[in-house]
């Protein structure tokens, strides 16, 4: 009979507790870079949040992408993006805003034209003006925030208000860090990217309730037993999962950023960040706050009331 396969130690006793304001101080810095680099460089906003010119074309055959990437990079129009759209002959290309007025816009799409030749079918060709885009932004950023109050809400429903607090602190922590890296690398910020926060934000959540359940379950069994040894004590016996969870979420991620192409490179980097950060997140700042927030074990709610509690 075959033994399973353990990657980690079956019964790991790492002190994480313990270490825990090694944990605060280079979370803190890593928010305060994130912030700095924010300010001082800025992020790369693609045309989604900038505005610019939108060009839907129909190609003779599929599988054109690179051929059509290599016709217009030669023509100094600044950012060019292309994707697939719709039928595998359709390719939608969004072009950075021209500097000037309308007169300088046209100019720039005669200039696709004429690098495309004929055999194009043009679908349809827009202008993403300036409100639509701050429009677009507006929207994004209200998407995130509305996703970290339900989350709130969620957490905070199910467990004790300690737990919503811990859990917010460290999915801002991840949010924030997000931001940071892109700023870092002049990655381009879109609205991809929006979408890779939220998805961030859910995966996040995931791994810091399935944590905080832990936790929950021995505050109910162990009435007596310290806290911190509590709480290590619970980080410990889901640690097997956490890491097997982002070990191979990290494999799909990263055959994904390899081999996806230019048009997700961005998505997928910021999953890549959002799971490291994440699965750091859940394990060595959510639990290690709720060590300041004065958890009342006798008001813990647990969702299973038959199972006995147990004393130490």
């Amino acid at each position: 009979m075959m033994k399973p396969l353990n990657l980690i130690s079956i019964k790991p006793n790492l002190n994480v507790i313990g270490r825990k304001n090694i944990f605060f101080v280079f979370s803190s810095v890593l928010v305060l870079l994130a912030f700095g680099l924010f300010f001082s460089r800025g992020l790369n906003y693609g045309i989604d949040f900038q505005g610019g010119i939108l060009i839907e074309i129909r190609m003779p055959d599929a599988g054109k992408v690179g051929q059509v990437r290599g016709e217009l990079s030669g023509l100094g129009l600044g950012e060019v993006a292309l994707q697939e759209f719709g039928e595998p002959t359709d390719i939608l290309i969004r072009i950075q805003k021209q500097s000037g007025g309308d007169k300088e816009q046209q100019v720039a799409v005669n200039k696709v034209k004429t690098a495309l030749g004929d055999g194009v079918k043009y679908r349809r060709t827009e202008l993403v003006g300036p409100q639509v885009s701050q429009e677009l932004f507006r929207d994004g950023m209200i998407a995130v925030v509305l996703a970290i109050l339900g989350i709130l809400a969620y957490v905070w429903f199910r467990f004790e208000w300690q737990f919503g607090l811990g859990a917010i602190i460290a999915l801002v922590h991840d949010v924030l860090t997000t931001i940071g890296i892109f700023a870092l690398t002049g990655i381009e910020f879109n609205l991809s990217t929006v979408a890779a926060i939220l998805a961030i934000a859910g995966y996040s959540i995931n791994d810091t309730v399935v944590v905080y359940d832990r936790v929950r379950e021995n505050l109910r069994k162990y009435k007596s037993l310290p806290l911190p040894e509590l709480l290590n004590n619970s980080i410990n016996e889901t640690l097997s999962r956490t890491i097997m969870t982002s070990v191979t979420t990290m494999i799909a991620l990263l055959a994904l950023y390899i081999l996806g192409g230019e048009v997700i490179r961005g998505f997928s980097f910021a999953l890549i960040w959002g799971v490291l950060v994440g699965t750091y997140s859940s394990i060595c700042v959510a639990v290690p706050l709720l060590l300041y927030f004065k958890i009342d074990r006798a008001g813990v709610r647990i969702s299973d009331e038959s199972q006995p509690a147990e004393a130490e």
